[in-house]
């Protein structure tokens, strides 16, 4: 057995592309459209992860927009499932993207007190945990003393 991808449903697709490709800096892969299923898939991959996302298509984040929204006759916005957790990313400068998610409006949900973690939501609610690569960056305000905001 082996990762393939992990798939989350999003209630706009133009909003979770600014998130996860222009926000995140990750790299859209691969976009398939059926017109006759009315659903849009988008593959995304970490900047890292391109070159072997590309050779054998994992690891992956696969983006589904159900054109007619959710497809349980239910005409609200998808929320979170109970089984899922959150994605994780490594990111070489914690603090760095946490100043660049909060300058473009993005809550940082846990602040990366500890120089290590940090989560976030994208537009969909689905919590992103951003872990910092290699060991964890020195304690530094204004993270070490900002406190949780929501829940992640």
């Amino acid at each position: 057995m082996r990762y393939l991808h992990t798939m989350v449903r999003v209630n706009d697709l133009d909003a979770s592309l600014v998130f996860y490709r222009d926000l995140l800096g990750m790299a859209e892969l691969d976009r398939r459209e059926s017109p006759a299923g009315r659903y849009t898939l988008v593959f995304m991959a970490a900047p890292a992860d391109v070159d072997r996302a590309t050779a054998d298509r994992s690891p992956e984040l696969e983006l589904t927009y159900n054109w007619d929204g959710p497809n349980d006759g239910d005409s609200q916005p998808y929320t979170e499932g109970r089984n899922f957790g959150h994605l994780a990313y490594e990111v070489q400068d914690i603090y760095g993207m946490c100043e660049h998610l909060m300058a473009a409006g993005i809550i940082i949900n846990r602040p990366p007190r500890d120089g290590r973690m940090a989560f976030v939501r994208s537009p969909d609610g689905i919590s992103i945990e951003l872990l910092q690569a290699g060991d964890a960056l020195p304690t530094q305000e204004p993270w070490a003393s900002m406190p949780n905001t929501g829940s992640w």
